[in-house]
């Protein structure tokens, strides 16, 4: 899913990506990844890789940022908007949830029944693990927390997974900032964000399909 797809009629993603470069900080890139984790449409490469960019090249808006301290402010986010989701179908139920799906406003927002379905099959075969690797799944990570949310998960576990997930998630795009300041100007930071978010797709496909086959591997060793 390229960064135009994802955002559609809501905004322009270049001019947004050229507006952040300008005013990086920790705090927005809380909010944005806040936004990104809930049930609102809008990709995380827009915030962490140019974040994680201007902090290793210590100029303009990001002069003041560690890259470090960005990935551990965009996984906070990323629970925040967890929670978000989390309570909402914790509070309104499973019928509500998929109303909402079906709904027009629904749908605005890159959500319908399909997309729930798929992310509470994923938990359903997964249980309380499937909250970390959902996030590094394009399309279930920022829905993951709604079926965790209509089970009731324990609060403290949904938290420990999702935040791990997060930050994995997080260090990939941090390090794609990372390369990408050694090479990269900021005037063609975009262009080269948006060639690899492809990349990092098949990346997320990859580490979750890891992570999958180690949690078989490991259920299966046991048994036997």
């Amino acid at each position: 899913m390229t960064l135009d797809l994802v955002t559609l009629s809501l905004f322009n993603a270049q001019e947004f990506f050229n507006w952040f470069i300008q005013h990086a900080d920790y705090l927005f890139v809380f909010i944005f990844m806040t936004i990104e984790s809930s049930f609102i449409p809008f990709p995380s490469e827009l915030v962490v890789p140019p974040a994680a960019y201007l902090a290793c090249v210590n100029e303009g808006a990001g002069a003041d940022m560690n890259v470090f301290i960005v990935v551990i402010m965009a996984t906070l986010g990323a629970l925040a908007g967890a929670f978000i989701n989390y309570f909402i179908a914790l509070w309104v139920g499973r019928p509500i949830v998929y109303s909402f799906a079906d709904s027009r406003f629904g749908h605005a927002c890159l959500i319908d029944r399909a997309k729930v379905e798929k992310a509470e099959r994923y938990f359903d075969e997964h249980g309380a693990v499937s909250t970390f690797v959902g996030r590094l799944i394009p399309a279930v990570r920022q829905l993951i927390s709604i079926p965790a949310g209509i089970s009731r998960m324990n609060i403290a576990t949904f938290a420990l997974f999702t935040s791990l997930g997060a930050l994995v998630w997080n260090a990939i795009l941090a390090g794609l900032g990372y390369l990408l300041s050694l090479t990269v100007s900021p005037a063609d930071l975009y262009e080269k964000v948006e060639e690899y978010n492809h990349y990092l797709t098949w990346a997320g496909y990859g580490l979750a399909a890891l992570c999958v086959a180690f949690i078989l591997w490991n259920a299966f060793r046991r048994r036997k």
